[in-house]
């Protein structure tokens, strides 16, 4: 394939100059292609990585599509994380967002162009110094080479002279793969072991204050007045602080300030929400389901007619909680506001995001706000948030120097920004012969797009925007998704199923009773996979057919879905008698460009659930890394299984109920089963891995349940009856 640089610009829908010469204060003979890449007369080559690191491996996989083109060892390549920059744009989504498994697959194309593009570059330059055809030299292993006359340079050597090279068009690979494709080790393996990686929690600036700030417990809630008389008095405490949300202590260490955060004493502007509780948020929610038209999301046929051919009719209740995201790594940020300038340590899953909110409260032009991206000690869509980023930055601003903010466990549980709560109508029916005659789906839940368009809108309109019109189109985005558009994120997976279906009907009704809401592991997909798979196994039930060939019959016009779903009933022994006990389930769900399927084995003993046994199948087109598309897989289902089996955010009087891993736990090791991982072999381009197995790891499992005890389960955190 012969892509030029404008093909892949047009096709990626971003602005990405991929010859800057000396960009980044690199020295006089440096070799700087594109964007992404530097060689140096040292022979010292670095990949810049513009995905954020939070463990998915994106450092190994980007590098792997730099040096598959490049012709280099991918273990000689040195790896920065890329500025603040709209050159390092997600070319998927237009912004320096990381998310949505967005990654490898926006990727593909430019980061083997970029690795390429120099590639041609150092062969024009060896053949123009060597005075031989461009066409008889090669580059291999590090070096350019002439196999004719023997001669042969690293591309340090012709790192000065390929400077002066124009580009012009270069041809990608198609086939015959030698580092794509490959299980390439962690580059960022070693320093996370021996301690060298630097996470945001680790970052030490001179001089820099550490920052607690006691938040108000109810969401929107302000500090109304504060007694601060035996906080002054402790040691170290430097500062005392009102913020927006709450009252902060700066001090010279984390526990001086811990420790004189818990005797202020603080009275609180509750306001609305403090009246919400779990209960009168399902009681609101069931109300509007019933009584609520809703906005269309996917009408398909004529679900009247569909009802009345229906021999026998289902209807269910589906709900999900509010769920937290918990990173490992609590949220923190270190901040540094200068009159002219403003430098932020983060480790955060939106660059931009993060530049555009230092920018707002700082009053400073953008190119004057540096963010040094760290590590992050997992992200799953919390750290694309930026409340976290705002307090060390207007704490730094308001103290005049530099700060760090830490957040306990506690303050991370209680003060997140939460996957939606939804509620969930549904109704369908099948036909005397056995066949799906209608689906109904009422929806009723929040937006998490309405809630955060001031924010996305601050990276897609152009650089140099006022804040003002950023809060302007904002406001317009978010009253479009409320009331004329929808929220794509409510419904994915529920509108967007692919079995063949005669009369379908999704809607979705607004409630939003102010929890703050964030994008969160699969999104939408978290929920759906789970209610669709449950909803569809009833249907099954109901048509007096096994599971896997009634979903089987209606994927036949959607190949990769059933492809997925064939291999994962082959490969978990479908249909085969298990032990006494045990009950075997079955889902697939497509999401973020990618096909998924789970089957899961468990068994129930005094009222607990046990999984013994997950297998897993994903098509995600050309694999770059197979060993980190199986450890996405294995985490993502362990997530789910979380999800399913544990996890649950409650609200009494507009508070958080849960505060740490005693009461909002994750899956403990020894209660992980046995996970078995499939990779559907294709040719196509890379699609979405991290979380994919999200959202049908849960209706695996409930599915298995119901073959094992006849139980239906409709709510996460699942709860056996009797």
């Amino acid at each position: 394939m012969s892509l030029s640089r404008r093909d892949l610009v047009k096709a990626a829908g971003l602005v990405i100059a991929f010859r800057i010469p000396h960009a980044r204060a690199a020295e006089p003979r440096d070799f700087v292609p594109n964007a992404w890449l530097k060689v140096s007369p040292a022979n010292e080559i670095t990949v810049l990585i513009w995905p954020a690191e939070m463990g998915q491996g994106v450092i190994t996989s980007s590098v792997q599509l730099v040096a598959e083109e490049l012709e280099v060892d991918p273990k000689k390549v040195v790896v920065e994380l890329a500025p603040a920059d709209r050159r390092y744009a997600n070319p998927a989504m237009g912004m320096q967002m990381t998310g949505g498994s967005t990654s490898t697959r926006a990727s593909w194309e430019p980061l083997r162009l970029a690795g390429a593009t120099a590639r041609e570059m150092l062969k024009a330059a060896a053949a123009q110094s060597w005075k031989v055809p461009l066409t008889s030299v090669v580059a291999r292993d590090g070096f350019i080479e002439h196999p004719e006359s023997r001669q042969r340079a690293s591309y340090g050597e012709l790192a000065s002279a390929a400077a002066e090279q124009s580009p012009g068009r270069v041809e990608l690979k198609k086939k015959d793969f030698t580092v794509i494709g490959q299980s390439v080790d962690r580059l960022d393996a070693r320093d996370k072991v021996n301690g060298k990686a630097v996470f945001g929690i680790d970052v030490k600036v001179p001089g820099a204050l550490t920052a607690v700030v006691v938040r108000c417990p109810v969401f929107g809630g302000t500090p109304r007045r504060h007694d601060e008389t035996v906080a002054r008095k402790m040691p170290g405490v430097k500062h005392i602080v009102t913020t927006p949300n709450g009252v902060a202590v700066l001090a010279d260490h984390y526990w001086h300030a811990r420790n004189a955060a818990n005797t202020l004493k603080v009275q609180w502007n509750e306001g609305p929400v403090g009246k919400l509780s779990t209960r009168s948020f399902r009681e609101n929610a069931r109300a509007l389901a019933m009584s609520t038209p809703g906005m269309k999301a996917r009408t398909d046929g004529d679900v009247e007619k569909g009802k009345q051919q229906a021999a026998k009719t289902v209807e269910a209740v589906y709900e999900a909680p509010w769920l937290a995201h918990a990173p490992m790594e609590p949220m923190n940020c270190t901040a540094h506001v200068q009159p002219h300038r403003c430098d932020v340590w983060a480790p955060t899953q939106g660059a931009g995001a993060t530049q555009n909110t230092a920018a707002q409260i700082c009053e400073l032009p953008a190119d004057q706000v540096f963010v040094h991206q760290t590590l992050l000690g997992g992200g799953f869509g919390r750290r694309a948030a930026q409340d976290w980023v705002a307090e060390a930055v207007f704490l730094s601003k308001a103290v005049g120097a530099p700060v760090k903010v830490v957040w306990s466990r506690e303050d991370d549980t209680r003060h997140s920004v939460y996957r939606p709560a939804t509620y969930n109508v549904l109704a369908g029916g099948v036909t005397a012969e056995g066949e799906v005659a209608f689906w109904q789906h009422q929806i009723v839940s929040p937006s998490i797009i309405a809630q955060n368009a001031p924010t996305l809108m601050g990276q897609l309109l152009p650089a140099g925007s006022p804040s003002k019109l950023k809060v302007l189109a904002g406001g317009a985005l978010s009253g479009l998704m409320k009331n004329a558009m929808g929220d794509p994120t409510a419904t994915e997976g529920a509108a967007t199923f692919s079995y063949d279906l005669p009369n379908v009907d999704v809607r979705w009704v607004l409630d939003d009773p102010g929890v703050p809401l964030g994008f969160f592991r699969s999104v939408g997909h978290s929920h759906h996979g789970f209610i669709v798979e449950g909803f569809i196994d009833e249907l099954a039930h109901a048509a007096g057919k096994d599971p896997f060939d009634f979903r089987r019959a209606l994927l036949q016009k959607a190949p990769r879905n059933l492809g997925v779903l064939e291999r994962v009933a082959r490969e978990s022994g479908w249909g085969k008698a298990l032990p006494e006990g045990r009950g075997r389930g079955i889902a697939q769900h497509n999401s973020f460009g990618s096909w998924a399927a789970a089957v899961a084995e468990v068994s129930v003993a005094d009222g607990a659930i046990r999984v013994h046994r997950l297998v897993l199948a994903i098509d995600c087109g050309q694999v770059v890394n197979p060993g980190l598309v199986r450890a996405q897989l294995e985490s993502a289902a362990v997530f789910g299984l979380s999800m399913a089996l544990k996890q649950n955010i409650t609200l009494e009087k507009g508070r958080v109920q849960q505060g740490n891993f005693h009461d909002y736990p994750v899956l403990r090791m020894h209660e992980s089963p046995v996970i078995e991982t499939h990779l559907v072999q294709s040719d196509e381009r890379p699609t979405g891995v991290g979380e994919l197995m999200v959202p049908v790891t849960p209706p695996a499992v409930a599915n298995a349940v119901f073959a094992a005890t006849g139980q239906r389960l409709r709510a996460m955190p699942f709860k056996l009856e009797g």
